[in-house]
């Protein structure tokens, strides 16, 4: 009896010790990919479902801990912006960052976020190198990672590399495609040169395998939920006609296909490239091969780049993700397979922001809100008002930034012409809301517009007057049917899964604010959030 219970009392010890092992290895993966797809809209996970594969999105949302209920709580959701976000777990109103450049009132100058003439680009790069992170205020969670471990490996990738630099912060290596030869490169700022292995990958013009002559559908037509196209050929409508390019954009159509990045840009071989770069980093750099968790960010400019110009409605969309479906299906396993346990690995899924619904000359529910003309009439008001002049410096995604110095020249009050300008914007067609900023430092606005205002108004960097556009307006830029930057559920309620580890598997329907992904990474890796995080951790633990 008594070797009975010494038998038993091991036993329990040994499952114990197996159990404790395992929430060990859930706590603190050996890899954390985060995916970042941009513009995707939450509905668009149950919207093309059925056409998506069983190893890609469809297996996420199986399998991980998915939130329907995700969005992030201010007006700006730009890429740069939430990107931000989710990096640091901020605020805008904290992390600083407010667009990709803002007016600096000293000297009336336009700062960018990344461009950086003390950095320059290495090799296998035309030029497009001179960038670096020293704008970025707050930590990111790549940087909390490496303060933690320095021989924690963090790696971000993007086309872009404003996405790029912005999801990774100061530390870690950060890849983005050059504009002339779509090769791999980075800033000075990170490394002076790039790895050998790049170098070669950059040789074998990996990249361009991905390049095509034509964009034609995945599927048969018939599958597809959208109806526009402007692009992909061949295709036939449910008569079986042949439904043509719009004649209007052919000769952009022939120009994008002629130039590799912009194909990058707006096809789905940008997807492809990047998903292949990335499980190269992860064998190369031997990421996840040990008791230290590595992070891997691939942030996906390509789907915002389609929607932008194609629209959320296009075929064109649809089919660029089903294709990044496939793609990311195939990274799934490849990543699966480079480890002994898959719950070493974590994968997130979510996006920066969504999109508008598109602006076509079909469709009078949408119109668009004229930048330029916005500017000189604000300006002309002014001038009425107080003497001619430069009193609007430029307007930079929903804020006019006014001309303090000759202001100040003049006698004014700059408080005053806040209020008088917001005032006056509010008659413009197209604006909603028109805020000064001195409401937004001096007055706390706890809901409604005015809260998502305030929580991306950054004083040092925010404009004069903040704007709000009316549902679906956007702004009139030339190729741009569809755009984000509103405080609109289109805009702000984004996809949310979080996969693998010892995380459950279920559907949450709580309502989640995204400054709350970093700070839920953070208690996974096992370290301290990033220090300007907001977020509550998600209850997946």
């Amino acid at each position: 009896m008594k070797r009975f219970l010494l038998y038993i009392s091991v036993a329990v010890a040994s499952m114990m010790l197996w159990s404790a092992q395992g929430l060990s290895a859930a706590e603190k993966p050996r890899l954390l990919v985060n995916i970042i797809v941009s513009s995707m809209r939450a509905d668009d996970l149950n919207r093309y479902s059925k056409n998506f594969s069983t190893g890609g999105f469809n297996r996420l949302i199986n399998n991980g801990a998915y939130f329907t209920n995700a969005s992030y709580d201010y007006m700006q959701t730009t890429t740069p912006v939430s990107l931000a976000t989710l990096s640091t777990g901020a605020m805008p109103s904290t992390h600083g960052v407010v667009s990709d450049s803002w007016f600096s009132y000293v000297g009336n100058k336009r700062v960018s976020l990344i461009e950086d003439s003390k950095e320059q680009s290495v090799a296998y790069s035309g030029g497009s190198g001179s960038y670096s992170p020293r704008q970025l205020v707050a930590e990111t969670i790549g940087d909390a990672l490496i303060e933690n471990d320095s021989t924690s490996k963090v790696a971000t990738i993007a086309i872009e590399p404003l996405s790029a630099i912005v999801m990774s912060g100061r530390s870690g290596e950060v890849y983005w495609m050059e504009t002339l030869q779509t090769a791999w490169t980075t800033s000075s700022y990170y490394s002076k040169t790039l790895p050998e292995w790049i170098g070669e990958y950059n040789r074998s013009d990996k990249n361009l395998e991905f390049l095509s002559k034509r964009w034609n559908t995945l599927l048969p037509y018939d599958s597809y939920r959208n109806s526009r196209v402007a692009c992909i050929e061949g295709v036939k409508s449910k008569e079986n006609k042949r439904i043509d390019p719009i004649e209007e954009d052919m000769a952009k159509i022939k120009a994008m296909f002629a130039d590799e990045y912009q194909q990058m840009c707006y096809t789905p071989a940008g997807n492809s490239a990047l998903i292949a770069f990335a499980k190269q980093l992860v064998t190369k750099q031997q990421m996840g091969q040990d008791e230290t968790p590595d992070m891997l960010n691939i942030v996906l400019d390509t789907p915002r780049k389609v929607c932008s110009r194609f629209g959320p409605e296009s075929v064109e969309y649809e089919d660029m993700l089903y294709r990044l479906d496939r793609d990311i299906e195939d990274l799934i396993s490849y990543i699966v397979a480079q480890v002994t346990d898959p719950r070493q690995i974590v994968f997130t899924l979510t996006s920066d922001h969504g999109s508008s619904p598109s602006f076509d000359v079909e469709n009078n529910n949408v119109e668009r809100f004229n930048v330029r003309q916005a500017e000189v009439i604000t300006n002309a008001f002014i001038g009425a008002q107080h003497g001619n002049g430069e009193w609007v410096l430029g307007y930079i995604d929903r804020a006019i930034y006014l001309n303090h110095d000759l202001i100040i020249e003049k006698g004014l009050s700059l408080v005053d012409v806040q209020h008088e300008v917001a005032t006056f914007m509010m008659q413009l067609r197209g604006v909603s809301h028109a805020v000064a900023a001195e409401a937004m430092r001096s007055s706390y606005f706890g809901s409604g517009y005015g809260r998502k205002i305030q929580n991306g108004f950054y004083p040092r960097r925010s404009g004069d007057v903040i704007i709000n556009l009316m549902p679906e307006w956007i702004e009139e830029k030339e190729d741009v049917r569809s755009s984000s930057g509103s405080m609109y559920l289109y805009d702000r309620v984004v996809p949310l899964i979080i996969m693998g580890g010892n995380i459950a598997a279920g559907t949450h329907n709580e309502k989640v604010d995204m400054t709350s992904l970093a700070t839920t990474e953070a208690r996974l890796l096992g370290i301290s959030a990033p220090s300007a995080a907001e977020g509550e951790v998600l209850n997946i633990f």
